[in-house]
Protein backbone atom coordinates (compact mmCIF):
# COMPACT_ATOMS: atom_id res chain seq x y z
CA UNK A 1 0.00 0.00 0.00
CA UNK A 2 1.07 3.57 -0.65
CA UNK A 3 -0.04 6.72 1.18
CA UNK A 4 -0.62 10.20 -0.21
CA UNK A 5 0.15 12.66 2.57
CA UNK A 6 -1.46 16.06 1.95
CA UNK A 7 -0.12 18.84 4.13
CA UNK A 8 2.42 21.57 4.61
CA UNK A 9 6.10 21.92 3.91
CA UNK A 10 7.80 24.53 6.04
CA UNK A 11 11.08 25.91 7.22
CA UNK A 12 11.03 25.83 11.03
CA UNK A 13 13.05 28.36 12.99
CA UNK A 14 13.17 26.83 16.46
CA UNK A 15 14.22 28.82 19.50
CA UNK A 16 14.64 27.65 23.09
CA UNK A 17 13.74 29.88 26.04
CA UNK A 18 15.67 28.73 29.13
CA UNK A 19 12.87 29.59 31.54
CA UNK A 20 9.09 29.19 31.88
CA UNK A 21 6.57 31.32 29.98
CA UNK A 22 4.34 31.31 33.06
CA UNK A 23 6.94 33.33 34.95
CA UNK A 24 6.73 36.17 32.43
CA UNK A 25 3.11 36.22 31.26
CA UNK A 26 0.82 37.69 33.91
CA UNK A 27 -2.78 36.46 33.50
CA UNK A 28 -4.23 39.72 34.78
CA UNK A 29 -2.22 41.72 32.23
CA UNK A 30 -2.78 39.74 29.03
CA UNK A 31 -4.88 42.58 27.58
CA UNK A 32 -1.67 44.65 27.37
CA UNK A 33 0.72 41.82 26.60
CA UNK A 34 4.19 43.03 25.64
CA UNK A 35 6.89 40.47 26.33
CA UNK A 36 10.28 39.57 24.94
CA UNK A 37 11.99 36.21 25.44
CA UNK A 38 15.76 35.82 25.25
CA UNK A 39 16.43 32.68 23.17
CA UNK A 40 20.14 31.76 23.21
CA UNK A 41 19.56 28.59 21.17
CA UNK A 42 18.22 28.85 17.63
CA UNK A 43 18.30 26.62 14.56
CA UNK A 44 16.57 26.38 11.18
CA UNK A 45 15.09 23.04 10.23
CA UNK A 46 13.12 21.35 7.48
CA UNK A 47 9.56 20.80 8.67
CA UNK A 48 5.88 20.96 7.85
CA UNK A 49 3.44 18.14 8.50
CA UNK A 50 3.63 16.47 5.08
CA UNK A 51 7.42 16.55 5.06
CA UNK A 52 7.74 15.31 8.64
CA UNK A 53 5.25 12.48 8.27
CA UNK A 54 6.80 11.31 4.99
CA UNK A 55 10.27 11.38 6.58
CA UNK A 56 9.19 9.18 9.50
CA UNK A 57 7.20 6.82 7.27
CA UNK A 58 10.27 6.38 5.07
CA UNK A 59 12.30 5.50 8.16
CA UNK A 60 9.81 2.75 8.98
CA UNK A 61 10.10 1.38 5.46
CA UNK A 62 6.65 2.57 4.38
CA UNK A 63 5.82 3.99 0.97
CA UNK A 64 4.43 7.52 1.07
CA UNK A 65 4.20 10.54 -1.21
CA UNK A 66 3.95 13.97 0.44
CA UNK A 67 1.77 16.43 -1.48
CA UNK A 68 2.00 20.16 -0.86
CA UNK A 69 2.81 23.58 -2.28
CA UNK A 70 6.15 25.34 -1.78
CA UNK A 71 7.83 28.61 -2.72
CA UNK A 72 10.83 29.88 -4.65
CA UNK A 73 13.10 29.23 -1.66
CA UNK A 74 12.47 25.47 -1.53
CA UNK A 75 15.75 24.31 -3.15
CA UNK A 76 17.60 23.32 0.07
CA UNK A 77 14.57 21.32 1.24
CA UNK A 78 14.24 19.66 -2.18
CA UNK A 79 17.88 18.58 -2.00
CA UNK A 80 17.29 17.12 1.47
CA UNK A 81 14.27 15.14 0.24
CA UNK A 82 16.30 13.73 -2.63
CA UNK A 83 19.06 12.69 -0.21
CA UNK A 84 16.47 10.93 1.97
CA UNK A 85 14.82 9.19 -0.98
CA UNK A 86 11.47 10.91 -0.42
CA UNK A 87 9.33 11.49 -3.50
CA UNK A 88 8.86 15.06 -4.75
CA UNK A 89 6.45 13.98 -7.45
CA UNK A 90 3.50 15.74 -5.79
CA UNK A 91 5.37 18.82 -4.53
CA UNK A 92 4.19 21.90 -6.45
CA UNK A 93 6.26 25.10 -6.55
CA UNK A 94 4.19 28.30 -6.60
CA UNK A 95 6.31 31.16 -8.06
CA UNK A 96 6.42 34.45 -6.19
CA UNK A 97 5.81 32.87 -2.79
CA UNK A 98 7.87 31.81 0.19
CA UNK A 99 7.64 28.26 1.45
CA UNK A 100 5.67 28.32 4.71
CA UNK A 101 7.72 29.54 7.67
CA UNK A 102 7.22 28.62 11.34
CA UNK A 103 8.90 30.48 14.18
CA UNK A 104 8.65 28.32 17.30
CA UNK A 105 9.74 29.25 20.82
CA UNK A 106 9.81 26.42 23.37
CA UNK A 107 10.18 26.87 27.13
CA UNK A 108 11.45 24.51 29.85
CA UNK A 109 7.97 23.01 30.30
CA UNK A 110 7.88 22.13 26.58
CA UNK A 111 5.18 24.77 26.04
CA UNK A 112 5.38 26.41 22.64
CA UNK A 113 4.56 29.81 21.15
CA UNK A 114 4.48 29.74 17.36
CA UNK A 115 4.21 32.42 14.68
CA UNK A 116 3.41 30.97 11.26
CA UNK A 117 3.58 32.50 7.78
CA UNK A 118 1.64 30.23 5.36
CA UNK A 119 3.15 31.51 2.11
CA UNK A 120 2.70 28.99 -0.71
CA UNK A 121 0.73 26.72 1.61
CA UNK A 122 -2.35 28.88 0.93
CA UNK A 123 -2.28 27.59 -2.65
CA UNK A 124 -2.53 23.92 -1.63
CA UNK A 125 -5.85 23.62 -3.45
CA UNK A 126 -3.89 23.81 -6.73
CA UNK A 127 -3.05 20.15 -6.12
CA UNK A 128 -5.92 17.92 -7.31
CA UNK A 129 -5.93 14.64 -5.40
CA UNK A 130 -8.42 13.11 -7.82
CA UNK A 131 -5.81 13.10 -10.60
CA UNK A 132 -3.16 11.26 -8.55
CA UNK A 133 -3.09 7.50 -9.05
CA UNK A 134 -1.38 4.68 -7.20
CA UNK A 135 -2.22 5.64 -3.62
CA UNK A 136 -4.48 3.41 -1.54
CA UNK A 137 -4.46 5.47 1.66
CA UNK A 138 -4.65 9.21 2.24
CA UNK A 139 -4.04 11.81 4.89
CA UNK A 140 -5.30 15.38 5.20
CA UNK A 141 -3.03 17.17 7.66
CA UNK A 142 -2.68 20.92 8.40
CA UNK A 143 -2.47 22.89 5.15
CA UNK A 144 -4.19 25.79 3.41
CA UNK A 145 -7.87 25.92 4.38
CA UNK A 146 -9.27 25.46 0.88
CA UNK A 147 -6.73 22.76 0.17
CA UNK A 148 -7.83 20.74 3.20
CA UNK A 149 -11.48 21.06 2.20
CA UNK A 150 -10.89 20.05 -1.41
CA UNK A 151 -8.46 17.23 -0.67
CA UNK A 152 -10.85 15.63 1.83
CA UNK A 153 -13.68 15.81 -0.71
CA UNK A 154 -11.47 14.44 -3.48
CA UNK A 155 -10.29 11.50 -1.36
CA UNK A 156 -13.92 10.72 -0.48
CA UNK A 157 -15.10 10.95 -4.09
CA UNK A 158 -12.20 8.78 -5.23
CA UNK A 159 -13.02 6.17 -2.59
CA UNK A 160 -9.61 6.42 -0.90
CA UNK A 161 -9.81 6.00 2.90
CA UNK A 162 -7.98 8.80 4.70
CA UNK A 163 -7.01 10.19 8.07
CA UNK A 164 -8.30 13.66 8.89
CA UNK A 165 -5.70 15.32 11.12
CA UNK A 166 -6.57 19.03 11.48
CA UNK A 167 -3.83 19.82 13.99
CA UNK A 168 -3.04 23.52 14.24
CA UNK A 169 -5.40 24.12 11.31
CA UNK A 170 -8.44 23.34 13.47
CA UNK A 171 -9.19 27.02 14.33
CA UNK A 172 -9.97 27.59 10.62
CA UNK A 173 -13.07 25.38 10.78
CA UNK A 174 -16.43 25.67 12.51
CA UNK A 175 -18.50 22.78 13.80
CA UNK A 176 -20.35 22.19 10.53
CA UNK A 177 -17.11 21.98 8.56
CA UNK A 178 -15.59 19.59 11.10
CA UNK A 179 -18.66 17.37 10.86
CA UNK A 180 -18.31 17.30 7.07
CA UNK A 181 -14.69 16.17 7.42
CA UNK A 182 -15.82 13.49 9.87
CA UNK A 183 -18.42 12.19 7.44
CA UNK A 184 -15.79 11.97 4.68
CA UNK A 185 -12.88 10.51 6.67
CA UNK A 186 -12.16 6.96 7.77
CA UNK A 187 -10.09 7.98 10.80
CA UNK A 188 -9.64 11.13 12.91
CA UNK A 189 -6.44 12.15 14.69
CA UNK A 190 -6.06 14.79 17.42
CA UNK A 191 -3.92 15.71 20.38
CA UNK A 192 -5.77 16.04 23.69
CA UNK A 193 -6.45 19.78 23.29
CA UNK A 194 -7.68 19.38 19.71
CA UNK A 195 -9.96 16.54 20.83
CA UNK A 196 -11.58 18.84 23.41
CA UNK A 197 -11.98 21.58 20.80
CA UNK A 198 -13.51 19.09 18.37
CA UNK A 199 -16.12 18.10 20.94
CA UNK A 200 -16.86 21.71 21.82
CA UNK A 201 -17.32 22.82 18.21
CA UNK A 202 -19.34 19.83 17.02
CA UNK A 203 -21.36 19.31 20.18
CA UNK A 204 -20.55 15.61 20.05
CA UNK A 205 -18.48 13.44 22.37
CA UNK A 206 -15.57 11.38 21.13
CA UNK A 207 -17.70 8.28 21.69
CA UNK A 208 -20.39 9.70 19.42
CA UNK A 209 -17.88 10.78 16.78
CA UNK A 210 -16.28 7.33 16.88
CA UNK A 211 -19.54 5.85 15.61
CA UNK A 212 -19.03 7.78 12.37
CA UNK A 213 -15.48 6.61 11.58
CA UNK A 214 -13.34 3.51 11.99
CA UNK A 215 -11.31 5.01 14.83
CA UNK A 216 -10.27 8.22 16.57
CA UNK A 217 -6.64 8.59 17.64
CA UNK A 218 -5.94 10.95 20.56
CA UNK A 219 -2.35 11.60 21.66
CA UNK A 220 -1.64 12.76 25.22
CA UNK A 221 2.10 13.40 25.23
CA UNK A 222 3.95 11.61 28.01
CA UNK A 223 0.69 10.07 29.21
CA UNK A 224 0.41 7.92 26.10
CA UNK A 225 -2.50 7.86 23.70
CA UNK A 226 -5.95 6.40 23.11
CA UNK A 227 -7.45 4.79 20.04
CA UNK A 228 -11.23 4.90 20.20
CA UNK A 229 -13.21 2.57 17.94
CA UNK A 230 -16.96 2.05 17.74
CA UNK A 231 -16.95 -0.59 20.45
CA UNK A 232 -13.63 -0.36 22.29
CA UNK A 233 -11.03 2.05 23.63
CA UNK A 234 -7.38 1.00 23.36
CA UNK A 235 -5.05 2.63 25.90
CA UNK A 236 -1.58 2.92 24.38
CA UNK A 237 1.33 3.51 26.77
CA UNK A 238 4.04 6.02 25.98
CA UNK A 239 7.28 4.43 24.81
CA UNK A 240 10.38 4.85 27.00
CA UNK A 241 12.68 7.69 25.99
CA UNK A 242 16.38 8.09 26.59
CA UNK A 243 16.05 11.86 27.05
CA UNK A 244 13.39 14.46 26.28
CA UNK A 245 15.18 16.92 24.00
CA UNK A 246 12.59 18.52 21.70
CA UNK A 247 8.84 17.77 21.40
CA UNK A 248 8.46 19.56 18.05
CA UNK A 249 7.32 17.10 15.40
CA UNK A 250 6.48 14.24 17.78
CA UNK A 251 2.85 14.26 16.66
CA UNK A 252 3.92 13.91 13.04
CA UNK A 253 6.22 11.00 13.92
CA UNK A 254 3.33 9.34 15.76
CA UNK A 255 1.05 9.76 12.75
CA UNK A 256 3.64 8.13 10.50
CA UNK A 257 3.45 5.11 12.79
CA UNK A 258 -0.34 5.08 12.45
CA UNK A 259 -0.06 5.18 8.65
CA UNK A 260 2.46 2.35 8.73
CA UNK A 261 0.17 0.20 10.85
CA UNK A 262 -2.81 0.86 8.59
CA UNK A 263 -0.78 0.17 5.46
CA UNK A 264 0.29 -3.17 6.88
CA UNK A 265 -3.15 -4.07 8.28
CA UNK A 266 -1.89 -4.31 11.86
CA UNK A 267 -4.17 -4.38 14.89
CA UNK A 268 -4.67 -1.21 16.90
CA UNK A 269 -2.57 -2.35 19.88
CA UNK A 270 0.45 -2.85 17.61
CA UNK A 271 -0.23 0.21 15.46
CA UNK A 272 -0.53 2.48 18.50
CA UNK A 273 2.69 1.18 20.00
CA UNK A 274 4.63 1.65 16.76
CA UNK A 275 3.30 5.20 16.64
CA UNK A 276 4.25 5.81 20.28
CA UNK A 277 7.76 4.51 19.65
CA UNK A 278 8.19 6.82 16.65
CA UNK A 279 7.20 9.77 18.83
CA UNK A 280 9.72 8.68 21.47
CA UNK A 281 12.51 8.34 18.91
CA UNK A 282 11.75 11.84 17.63
CA UNK A 283 11.62 13.50 21.06
CA UNK A 284 15.19 12.37 21.72
CA UNK A 285 16.56 14.61 18.94
CA UNK A 286 16.31 18.32 18.23
CA UNK A 287 14.41 19.26 15.08
CA UNK A 288 11.75 17.38 13.18
CA UNK A 289 13.88 15.49 10.64
CA UNK A 290 17.23 15.01 12.35
CA UNK A 291 16.55 11.65 14.00
CA UNK A 292 17.28 8.39 12.25
CA UNK A 293 17.16 4.73 13.20
CA UNK A 294 17.03 1.75 10.86
CA UNK A 295 13.95 -0.48 10.58
CA UNK A 296 15.92 -3.20 12.41
CA UNK A 297 16.70 -0.81 15.27
CA UNK A 298 13.04 0.22 15.43
CA UNK A 299 12.06 -3.44 15.71
CA UNK A 300 14.60 -4.01 18.48
CA UNK A 301 13.45 -0.96 20.45
CA UNK A 302 9.83 -1.97 19.96
CA UNK A 303 10.46 -5.45 21.38
CA UNK A 304 12.39 -4.03 24.32
CA UNK A 305 9.79 -1.35 25.09
CA UNK A 306 6.66 -3.46 24.75
CA UNK A 307 7.89 -7.03 25.13
CA UNK A 308 6.67 -8.35 21.81
CA UNK A 309 7.59 -8.19 18.14
CA UNK A 310 6.04 -6.76 15.02
CA UNK A 311 6.90 -7.43 11.39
Amino acid sequence: MSALICGSFAFDTIMVFHDHFKHHILPEQVHILNVSFLVPDMRREFGGCAGNIAYNLKMLGGEGKPAGTVGDDFAPYAKWMDECGISREQVLEVPGNYTAQAYITTDKDDNQITAFHPGAMNQAHQIDVSTIDGCTLGMVSPDGRQGMIEHAAQFAEKGVPFIFDPGQGMPMFDGDSLMTFTEQASWLAFNDYEAMLMQERTGKSLKQLAQMVQAIIVTRGGEGSEIITRDKVFSIPAAPVKAVVDPTGCGDAYRAGVLYGLMNEMDWETTGRIAALMGAIKVEQAGTQNHYVSPDEIGHRFEKAFDYKFK
